[in-house]
């Protein structure tokens, strides 16, 4: 067994190991293979390729495409959702930063 391969646990506690196929991501998202791509092509998720094609997602594409049917279950369009996704996302990242020349 090689030493530099990741272990099994350390593939649990990975975010963004790409675990879960098209399929499987689309039956616990209780959402359809399409959506799936629409998001992708709408640059949401980038999901990686197995050595086969196959699409490979991880737990946080799949947190975003949740939150992007939550947006579209809403009424908004798809574009529209992962516009706005996007723009929470850079909010988050922006307000979770600590703020520079902070004293403490």
């Amino acid at each position: 067994m090689e030493q530099n391969r990741p272990g099994a646990e350390e593939k649990f506690d990975d975010e963004d190991y790409p675990a879960y196929t098209m399929g499987r991501a689309a039956e616990m998202l209780e959402v359809t293979q399409p959506f799936l791509r629409s998001l992708e092509e709408a640059g949401l998720i980038a999901p990686q390729r197995s050595g086969g094609g196959h699409r490979r997602y991880s737990r946080r594409q799949l947190r975003r495409a949740t939150r992007a049917r939550e947006l579209v279950d809403q009424g908004t369009p798809v574009t529209a959702a992962c516009r706005i996704i996007s723009l929470e996302d850079q909010l988050a990242e922006y307000t979770d930063r600590p703020e520079s020349g902070a004293q403490g």
